[in-house]
């Protein structure tokens, strides 16, 4: 049954040598966002081991599960009526953004007004992680809704607009941040980044034919334990962790939740974010999903939109009644995967084995064996790939208008590195209030030459700003100034009610403020820009020369 559903008649073999090195590197990119919920869960939210271990991680596997295999069929599906043998698989995991997002813009803030309030801490971390469970929920539920309209806005938006926001994600918060990582381990990580270079981009086989991403984990790997053992340093792995991990270890199935997700979806804290931080993330989890599934199709592999989607906010759905407070999305990379050579066998490969490590408990030994150190240049080589796609799978004219789109998403990156270091400052003066304080004297900065102001109102939002401007230049590159003008307007709608520019900066990050005229000045400046772009429009018609016939 298994096998004449994932191979139709006509359709790619499910599993070939690529899906082992994409197998890797999606494994490495989701073992990450296992990594970061247990760390975040214990240290900011106060999850006790146990809630992440039996629940959150179990659900957030039968999400990744249920994705991994339906878009493995989709592919397989794609490739038999195509008669293509070259279809991959969309990437599908946990969204890394909104995890962020949800951890710092809701559950904390939740958790630290419940105790100011006087609950005591375990309850207010327990009803963090419910409401947690509500944003998940509306989340999945926005996604799923959006799939039915988002086959019209994929239309209406020029390739270069969408690609362009792709590629300042790849390029700021996965190509640099890792390519920093690497730096900061030399011993462990530059011999891998140069195997997955090597192998990446000249197309040839490592000898015995072993694939680039298994060797390059095993000698990261090797490299920080002949460290450990040589007692050369700090080095991220030794015995102690491998033991204390052992002590996770069982068999832990998936719960329905569903008591929890209406009390978080019916607790009077949950409104307060409803519209500032759930609102607008799942109208950005719809976009980040569009513009995944159009670099797909620039790769070569036009799936359909509308089911797409539906799948994803399913698989968001199906998190939340299940523990797992993290939505899930269709990842960035699809042309990077592509270019592993894998297919769909990846794909399956990566729900199976993500379910295995959450049911038996094996996320925290995992990790402390392998070191993320010894598999990051695959997911850095994902960022320079999408990073390059976003140029060269569009017209040569295009390129400034990818060049702009690129702005606001690496102004979000230096935004969060400032906030990082004023929390390392507040850390090492013993103030925790200081990086607070420090942010909201906005005057301090301008004397040291930093437009703080200009940083936030570039950086909230970033993923639909990069999406207007790349689309407002793409039209003006091509004279349709009277499109021009449409895409300011709808900038100026957005910005009107906060969605993009509009509110302020914290010790964790961008906060919104999305009410009505809350971006007022920005939607006024837009409008000024959508009627010089119309006036000029009527202007280049009375003055065109007309053609001869």
């Amino acid at each position: 049954m298994f096998k004449n559903l994932f191979n139709p008649e006509g359709s790619q073999p499910l599993f070939v040598t690529g899906d082992i090195d994409g197998f890797f590197g999606l494994a490495i990119d989701n073992l990450i966002q296992y990594l970061l919920i247990i760390s975040l869960g214990t240290t900011v939210l106060g999850f006790p081991p146990s809630l992440i271990i039996s629940t959150i991680l179990p659900g957030a596997a039968l999400s990744i599960l249920v994705g991994n295999l339906f878009y493995s069929w989709q592919a397989q599906k794609l490739s038999a009526r195509t008669g293509s043998k070259n279809v991959t698989a969309l990437p599908y995991g946990i969204n890394t953004v909104s995890m962020f997002a949800y951890v710092f813009l809701v559950m904390l803030p939740i958790k630290l007004k419940a105790q100011a309030n006087g609950i005591n801490s375990a309850d207010a971390a327990h009803l963090s992680w419910q409401i947690g469970l509500a944003a998940c929920f509306v989340s999945g539920i926005i996604e799923f809704g959006g799939s039915f309209i988002s086959r019209k806005i994929r239309q209406a938006t020029p390739r270069a607009a969408l690609l362009s926001t792709l590629a300042g994600i790849a390029i700021s918060f996965i190509a640099i941040d890792f390519a920093i990582k690497t730096f900061q381990s030399p011993l462990i990580a530059f011999l891998p980044l140069a195997v997955i270079l090597t192998t990446y981009f000249s197309h040839l086989k490592m000898p015995f034919k072993i694939p680039g991403g298994a060797a390059a984990i095993f000698f990261g790997a090797s490299a920080a334990w002949i460290l450990y053992f040589l007692n050369q340093g700090s080095t991220p792995v030794n015995s102690n962790q491998v033991v204390a991990s052992t002590s996770h270890l069982g068999f832990y199935l998936p719960v329905p939740v569903i008591g929890d997700l209406i009390k978080g979806l019916t607790h009077p804290l949950a409104r307060e974010f409803l519209i500032p931080v759930m609102l607008p993330m799942g109208i950005f989890n719809v976009l980040g999903s569009l513009q995944n599934l159009e670099s797909a199709e620039a790769a070569g592999d036009k799936f359909p939109t509308a089911s797409s989607l539906a799948v994803n906010g399913l698989g968001s759905i199906a998190a939340s009644l299940f523990g797992s407070c993290f939505p899930t999305t269709i990842y960035i990379g699809h042309p990077g995967w592509k270019k592993l050579g894998a297919r769909s066998g990846y794909s399956i490969l990566n729900g199976i084995f993500f379910s295995f490590v959450a049911l038996m408990g094996l996320s925290s030994l995992i990790a402390a064996i392998i070191p993320i150190e010894s598999g990051m240049a695959i997911v850095l080589w994902i960022g320079i790939i999408i990073t390059a796609q976003a140029f060269q799978s569009n017209k040569k004219s295009h390129a400034p208008a990818v060049a702009i789109g690129l702005f606001p998403a690496i102004a979000a990156w230096g935004l969060q590195i400032l906030t990082q270091a004023l929390n390392a400052a507040s850390i090492v003066n013993g103030d925790p209030s200081l990086s607070a304080r420090v942010l909201e004297n906005t005057a301090a900065f301008e004397m040291a030459g930093l437009h703080l102001d200009g940083l936030i109102a570039i950086s909230n939002g970033f993923m639909l700003t990069c999406l207007f401007w790349a689309a407002i230049s793409v039209q003006l590159i091509e004279k349709q100034f009277n499109k021009a003008s449409l895409w300011a307007l709808a900038a100026a709608f957005t910005s009107f009610f906060g969605f993009i520019h509009a509110g302020k900066v914290g010790p964790s990050g961008s906060i919104y403020e999305i009410y009505f005229g809350s971006g007022l000045k920005w939607a006024l400046g837009y409008i000024m820009m959508a009627v010089f772009f119309i006036l000029f429009h009527f202007w280049q018609q009375k003055t065109a020369k007309p053609t001869d016939n």
